[in-house]
C-alpha cells in the first residue's frame, strides 16, 4: 500500500475547505515530491469547482486553472501529486464518476466526506494502471507529518 504524506496543517486545510464549500463539492490540487512509498505533499492549492453539472455531487477543475496549477508546481520544483475533493452528505470513497474522470495515473485522490457541514472521514486512493482502459483506484494510507 502506498502512503500519502501530508503536513498536519495542510490536512486540516483540506478538511476546512470541504466544510467551507458545503453543500457543494470542493476541489483542489496537491503539489509535492514522489517518494519510494508514494507522495509527500508540500502545498495544497484550492481550485474553483467549475462543474457544469450539479456542484453538489460533481467537481471539475477548469483546464486553464489546471495549467496555472501545473506552472506553479514547476516554479516551486514540485509535481502535481494528486487532487482532492469532497462528498457532501456522502462517503469518503470514490464513485464511478470519480474513476471515469480521473486521468493522472500515479496520482493520489483524497476524498473527504462532509456531513451536516462538518468534515467526517478523509480517505486517499492512488490511481493505478498503465492506460485509461486498465486504470483503477487503490486505497492508500494518509500519514499526517510535521512540516
Amino acid at each position: 500500500m502506498t502512503i500519502l504524506q501530508i503536513p498536519g496543517t495542510l490536512y486540516q486545510t483540506l478538511r476546512a475547505h470541504a466544510e467551507a464549500a458545503y453543500p457543494q463539492e470542493c476541489c483542489g490540487a496537491l503539489l509535492g515530491q514522489a517518494t519510494e512509498n508514494g507522495w509527500r505533499v508540500v502545498v495544497a492549492v484550492e481550485a474553483q469547482n467549475a462543474s457544469s453539472e450539479s456542484a453538489r455531487n460533481h467537481y471539475a477543475i477548469a483546464p486553464a486553472e489546471l495549467v496555472r496549477i501545473a506552472r506553479e508546481a514547476r516554479r516551486l520544483g514540485l509535481e502535481i501529486a494528486g487532487f482532492y475533493h469532497s462528498h457532501p452528505e456522502g462517503h469518503a470513497h470514490w464513485s464511478p464518476t470519480d474513476l471515469n474522470e480521473a486521468h493522472w495515473i500515479g496520482a493520489s485522490y483524497v476524498i473527504t466526506a462532509v456531513r451536516n457541514g462538518k468534515a467526517a472521514e478523509s480517505c486517499s486512493f492512488r490511481l493505478a494502471g498503465a492506460t485509461e482502459e486498465d486504470k483503477c483506484f487503490e486505497p492508500e494510507a494518509i500519514e499526517a507529518i510535521d512540516g
